[in-house]
């Protein structure tokens, strides 16, 4: 692992973020989880430009470039004030993304992110409580892969890169926008109204087939659509039972959406 240069940037609400950044890392949340456990601050970064693809090991997985980071919060939200977490950060970078290529972004659920069709990405949210049952600390991961084909390099990115110093890359310059807009809707986490309908407008799984899981296997369903006030994945079975469904171990997403031509 190289050694990781930490650069300091002002988010969208006035506040320093301290961001480290590496060329590679096997995953950026090992090392953040880390750092929070040290006792790293609120608003802390781990960066990387290429990362492990999913599931695969250190000693044989293979690398992809795109952007990767662990942002450590500190917040004061309770578990149940946190609960749409994943939803606002996956819309964070959703929006980011969108800015950076001609292609159609969409959100699965409950974080994934697709660019026309496929996933490419999506953030994951864990935490430690502390002994009055709010939070110690929370981790957000961002992944996306960034491809030539689909983010092609903007001339005002590659300007900025030319301008701003010679570390700075393409990757970095989006990495920063997903942050921006992260911090944007953050303080909405208490109403969550502004980013669930940014949420709802992007979700791409509506009217798409799925399997249900339950104690008495797998069921077909459709998908209905988000309940923007619990971010539960609504679902449809046979004769038109509708089902609220918060866990994602509990349904089988499509892992490629066809998206309609309008």
């Amino acid at each position: 692992m190289n050694n990781g240069k930490t650069v300091a940037m002002r988010a969208s609400d006035g506040s320093i973020i301290n961001m480290e950044i590496y060329d590679t890392l096997p995953s950026t949340v090992q090392l953040a989880r880390d750092y929070a456990k040290r006792g790293y601050p609120d608003r802390y970064v781990v960066f990387a430009e290429k990362c492990l693809k999913p599931s695969q090991s250190h000693n044989e997985g293979e690398y992809e470039s795109g952007v990767y980071m662990s942002l450590i919060l500190r917040p004061s939200l309770f578990p149940s004030q946190a609960a749409l977490l994943g939803a606002l950060s996956a819309t964070a970078l959703a929006e980011a993304l969108t800015e950076h290529t001609t292609k159609s972004i969409g959100l699965g659920w409950v974080s994934d992110v697709y660019c026309n069709g496929y996933k490419i990405g999506d953030t994951l949210i864990e935490g430690m409580l502390d002994n009055f049952a709010s939070y110690e600390y929370i981790i957000i991961t961002f992944r996306a892969r960034l491809d030539a084909k689909n983010f092609p390099p903007r001339l005002t990115d590659m300007i900025r890169k030319v301008f701003e110093s010679e570390n700075t890359s393409v990757n970095m310059i989006v990495a920063r926008n997903v942050l921006s807009k992260f911090f944007k809707l953050y303080p909405q986490m208490k109403t969550s109204s502004r980013f669930m309908e940014l949420y709802s407008k992007r979700f791409i799984l509506r009217g798409k087939n799925a399997k249900f899981i339950s104690e008495n296997g797998k069921k077909r369903c459709k998908i209905l659509g988000i309940d923007q006030h619990s971010g539960a994945l609504i679902i449809e079975l046979k004769r038109g039972e509708v089902k609220h469904v918060n866990s994602p171990k509990s349904v089988s997403l499509p892992k490629r959406v066809y998206l309609s031509k309008s």
